[in-house]
């Protein structure tokens, strides 16, 4: 479903992937884990053309992203490709279903898009998508009246929407609680499962990978570091991973790493 081979990326002087290889199977969820500035968004973007890489080969649902060049061939990868953003990038002052109609908007002519005109079909596929993130009853709700939470999963049903092969899942619960975290990241591990969709998703913590992820990447500074199924990813690994962040490795929590909250001591005080 993925494979890239020797892809880089420039920034100027900072080179912030440094020849990664990757290959992902369909139906698997990838997470890639690493610090800040490990390249995991960068690698994410170029995956998609949001962001356009300076060599190396990629291929991505079928389609060479890295030649996609013309607008008719970044629509088409775009249309296989969903992406779920840390911030949500949902449209506050509309409602909950017409933001997730717009994942529609790749499968509908330009002219229906521009006039917001949507098919029975869309709304019907859009609202089953509401309902597999346990969000139908709020379809009619003003997006920016939703909690963070809730404004994550309504990114996710907009994903699911675009009937993708592939969602690139770019740090989808660092701002989020561990309780919505889990729930989130749930959501897309349940959508891989049932509908085959191919996830890779980046995250900082370790427990969220172990617990989600089939496998395993760890990326430090633009390079793979170890691709491990998640029972096997090692200690001494993520230290190699988080050294230098200004920790001690498995002795003081994996340097760089968001401490993760046991789930009850949250629920606890959210029912105080």
């Amino acid at each position: 479903m993925i494979a890239l081979r020797g892809v880089t990326k420039r920034f100027g002087d900072n080179a912030v992937l440094r020849g990664v290889d990757l290959d992902v199977r369909p139906g698997e969820f990838l997470v890639v884990l690493g610090p800040s500035g490990a390249g995991k968004s960068t690698l994410l973007r170029c995956m998609n053309r949001l962001v356009a890489a300076d060599g190396g080969t990629m291929t991505v649902a079928g389609l060479d992203a890295h030649a996609a060049d013309r607008a008719s061939e970044l629509r088409e990868l775009r249309r296989r490709v969903a992406m779920v953003f840390q911030h949500h990038q949902l449209v506050p002052r509309l409602s909950v279903l017409k933001n997730v109609l717009t994942g529609r908007l790749g499968a509908v002519p330009v002219w229906r898009s521009v006039l917001q005109l949507f098919r029975a079909s869309d709304i019907a596929l859009a609202t089953a998508c509401l309902e597999r993130v346990g969000l139908a009853h709020k379809a009619a709700s003003r997006t920016d009246a939703l909690s963070g939470g809730q404004r994550q999963r309504v990114g996710i049903a907009r994903a699911l929407a675009q009937r993708p092969q592939v969602i690139l899942a770019d740090e989808p619960v660092a701002s989020l609680d561990p309780h919505t975290a889990r729930q989130a990241l749930g959501y897309l591990k349940q959508a891989c499962r049932e509908l085959g969709i191919t996830v890779v998703c980046n995250l900082h913590q370790v427990d969220y990978a172990r617990e989600f992820g089939d496998r395993i990447v760890g990326l430090s500074q633009g390079r793979v570091l170890f691709d491990r199924l998640s029972e096997e990813v090692t200690e001494a690994e993520l230290d190699a991973l988080y050294a230098g962040q200004g920790g001690q490795g498995s002795q003081g929590g994996h340097a760089g790493l968001h401490l993760i909250e046991p789930v009850a001591a949250h629920e606890q005080r959210s029912a105080a």
